[in-house]
Order: C-alpha cells, then sequence, then structure tokens
C-alpha cells in the first residue's frame, strides 16, 4: 500500500510529469476457434473476441477516471494466427487479418497484436502462408500488428526466416509507398520474444498463456527525468549509485500504479490479471522522452560516448524497481529508444549524434532493439535481412530479448523525413551501409546454431 506522501507524489507524476497507463492489453487464445472453413473460423474468433472484449474501452475509462491515471491505450493480443489459422493460405490470411481489423474496429481498440509466426527453428505451412501474406495484410489494415520470432538462444538463428522477413519488409514499405512504409511500423521481428508483452507492434498471446488474462505496460520516461533533475537540483553530492538508488525508487512507484489499474480492469471484466511491463515507453511529445533522460546524467545526447553505460544503469535500474513492486513482472521491463516515437532520440539522430551503428551497440544493454527505425527506400532485402541477422545475434548470444522495426521508406534518402503520425511520430532517415545491396552470407541460409550457453540442463 502506498501511504500519504507517496500517492501525493504520484499524483505529481500524472499531472506534471507525463505519467500514465500506456496500454491495457486484453490477451485472449483463439486456439478454440479452428477450423477447416474460413467463413466458420472468422465467426468464431469475431464471436470470442467481442463476447470478451466488448467492455474493455468502457472498464479502463471508468477505472482511469476512478483514480485520475489515465489508460491512454486499450489493446487486444491474440494466440499466433500461423498457429489458430494454420490450414489456410496467403490469401486466406490476409481475410483473417481483414477480420481481427473489423472486430477491433467494433471494439474500440487501438490495436489487435497476434498476427504472428514463431519461427526460430524452422517454418511450418501455417508459418509461411502468414509470413507471405504480411505486407498486404498490414497494408489493408489499420490496427493489426504483426510479429515474427526469427531466432532464440536455445534454438539459434533461422536465416532463412531472416532473409524473408528482408523480403517481406521491402513489399510492405511498397503497398505502402504513399504513407512512408507505414505497413513495416506495425511489424517486429523478434529473437527471444516474451509470450506477454502488452505493447505493440510486438504484443500476441503465447501458447502457455490462458484463455484471457489482462497485462499492463506502464511507462513513465517524464516521471524518471524529473526525479534525477530534481535530486541534481537540490543541491546534495550524487553519485552514479545513488541516482541509480533514485531510478529504481521511481520505478517502483509507477510499477505499483500499473499494477493497482490492472487488477481493478481484471477485476471488472472477470479476467485473470497477468503481467505489469514497466517499460520506459516514450512519446513524441516534450517531457515523455527517454532520450531526455540521458541529458539530464549529464550527456550532450543519447549516442554520444557514456550512452550505453548510461543506459545499462537505467535499464538494471527500472528493472530492480519494478521487481520489488511486483512479482508480476513481464513482457518486457525496461527502456525503450525508438528513434521515431521518441521526440528527443529522433533529434539525436538528425543531428548525428546517434547513428544506426551506435543504435545496434546500445541495444545490446536495452529491452528491445532498432526501433522504428526509417531507412533509405533502395535499402536491399539483404541489407534489411543483415541488419536484422546482426541484432538478433544480440539477442541470442546474450539471452536477452531484441528485435527490429524496420521502416525503408520508398522514395526517400538519407537525412530526409518520414511522417508516421500520431504516437509512431516522425524521424530523420538514418544512413546505413548497403554494401551495394549484395550480402551473399545472408543468402546461404540455413540455422545458425544455438550458442554454448544454451546448454543448461
Amino acid at each position: 500500500m502506498l501511504n500519504q506522501q507517496e500517492i501525493l507524489s504520484t499524483l505529481e507524476m500524472v499531472q506534471h510529469e507525463n505519467l500514465d497507463v500506456r496500454t491495457v492489453t486484453l490477451g485472449l487464445s483463439l486456439l478454440d476457434c479452428g477450423s477447416d472453413d474460413l467463413g466458420r473460423f472468422c465467426d468464431n474468433i469475431r464471436q470470442r473476441i467481442g463476447s470478451l472484449a466488448r467492455d474493455l474501452v468502457k472498464v479502463c475509462d471508468q477505472v482511469g477516471q476512478k483514480y485520475g491515471i489515465p489508460v491512454v491505450n486499450k489493446r487486444i493480443a491474440v494466440s499466433p494466427i500461423a498457429v489458430a489459422a494454420a490450414g489456410f493460405d496467403r490469401s486466406q490470411m490476409v481475410t483473417v487479418a481483414e477480420t481481427l481489423d473489423g472486430i477491433a474496429r467494433e471494439v474500440g481498440v487501438d490495436f489487435i497484436g497476434g498476427f504472428s509466426a514463431l519461427v526460430q527453428k524452422g517454418i511450418a505451412r501455417g508459418d509461411r502462408a502468414l509470413i507471405e501474406a504480411v505486407p498486404e495484410a498490414l497494408a489493408r489494415t489499420a490496427r493489426v500488428c504483426a510479429s515474427v520470432n526469427v531466432a532464440s538462444t536455445r534454438a539459434g538463428i533461422n536465416m532463412d526466416a531472416v532473409l524473408l522477413m528482408g523480403r517481406v519488409i521491402k513489399r510492405a514499405a511498397e503497398l505502402t509507398a504513399d504513407r512512408d512504409g507505414l505497413a513495416c511500423a506495425k511489424l517486429c521481428v523478434f529473437a527471444n520474444i516474451p509470450q506477454d508483452i502488452p505493447f505493440m507492434a510486438g504484443a500476441y498471446l503465447g501458447v502457455g498463456e490462458p484463455d484471457a488474462v489482462i497485462n499492463v505496460g506502464v511507462s513513465g520516461p517524464g516521471v524518471v527525468k524529473k526525479a534525477i533533475d530534481r535530486a541534481l537540483a537540490g543541491g546534495a553530492s550524487l553519485d552514479l549509485g545513488r541516482i541509480s538508488e533514485i531510478i529504481k525508487r521511481t520505478a517502483y512507484k509507477v510499477t505499483r500504479v500499473g499494477e493497482l489499474i490492472g487488477r481493478e480492469v481484471a477485476e471488472r471484466l472477470d479476467i485473470g490479471f497477468g503481467v505489469v511491463d514497466l517499460s520506459l515507453a516514450p512519446t513524441p511529445h516534450v517531457g515523455d522522452s527517454v532520450g531526455e533522460i540521458f541529458q539530464s546524467l549529464g550527456l550532450l545526447s543519447i549516442g554520444v560516448p557514456g550512452t550505453t553505460a548510461a543506459l545499462a544503469m537505467l535499464n538494471d535500474a527500472v528493472k530492480k524497481g519494478g521487481a520489488f513492486a511486483s512479482s508480476h513482472v513481464g513482457g518486457l521491463s525496461g527502456a525503450f529508444i525508438p528513434v521515431s516515437e521518441d521526440l528527443n532520440i529522433g533529434q539525436a539522430a538528425g543531428d548525428g549524434h546517434l547513428c544506426i551503428e551506435k543504435l545496434e551497440a546500445i541495444t545490446s544493454v536495452c529491452s528491445v532493439g532498432l526501433d522504428m527505425v526509417a531507412l533509405p527506400g533502395d535499402t536491399s532485402e539483404e541489407t534489411l535481412a543483415a541488419i536484422m541477422a546482426d541484432e538478433m545475434a544480440i539477442g541470442v548470444i546474450n539471452r536477452k530479448t531484441t528485435a527490429t522495426r524496420l521502416i525503408p521508406v520508398p522514395g526517400k534518402k538519407a537525412g530526409e523525413r518520414a511522417f508516421f503520425g500520431g504516437l509512431l511520430g516522425e524521424s530523420p532517415i538514418m544512413a546505413v551501409n548497403n554494401a551495394g545491396g549484395q550480402n551473399r552470407f545472408v543468402r546461404l541460409g540455413g540455422l545458425i546454431p544455438a550458442p554454448i550457453q544454451s546448454l543448461v540442463n
């Protein structure tokens, strides 16, 4: 329980520091909706999602109003469609995506995730059909998000899947060329994907999860920045160890708020509560930036020397505070560094302080990876695959989750800007070493074996 002083400080966070519950995500299993008839399958998922999600938005709004803490996004995550709809072909998978989009619109959620496949060790028939459907599915829908897990520490890296995803990303960008390749902003490629992520675009409900569950994503980069600023402005002599303690205590409060909201939403919907994902997820608004935290810590900008060490400290302190606050911390839980969704990080890329090579380096200690990175439109599918393979290797070797959301913006070059709108923001297009567009390494294909640290039995 929070004491009176902690309650007052939490209200201050809400009013002046951009604290909110970033998302309440309803996870729903579709594994019992299976049918070899497409129409019947779509009817089954429409009935299941509609019956359990019809009050989600209303209840989230009611609970948010009760506590004065806004729930910004209401979302749904479903079982991997490559599994639930394994018997269908590419065109039928597109129909399934359109059905999900219609359901999401009817119940009023922002996004629905789970147009997903898990192919870290091989590609089954349903996986291939879904992956081939991804470009058209994301181009023809507004609220559907897709994710594909191509690597894991226990399995290695499926390079055939990585190269296939390079082609998929290029095609998705081409189909939404009039929107700067927007379809790619709804597609994540993962290593070690968690089964309980509430954040999009990677959210899906894992096969080990219950029939229905409420997962919550809280976010407070502005809260963390203000806490550091207040401490440093107070005149006290603070070293990095004491600053880390301040971040940890702040993360504790933020996590408690998220669990409070999530549990009440779950209770009102008569659905079990799952996890709190306490990731620092920024928005393209001043005062709600992960990048600004680096400046509060004394760096000129994210991307300059010292960035990796600062991010490692930030990520660790956030996880420690969250783990102390709740026994149900899950998802990604750390610091997101999306280029277009964070105003300060986008500015750092535009000013030349942050290049894609440094961004890749710091993903070794953050929660995600190369997130919302706009690239020149002529970036080849082999180069995209090679960038993904590098990022997957970081996750596999370090036994952590990494991911990419790469957006080759058709018709644009490095230094120009891409505009995605809303929470997706805008960003400069980052230069990339395209190496003539040829990459024989990724075309060798096959499975990069699991590392020695996978042998933990």
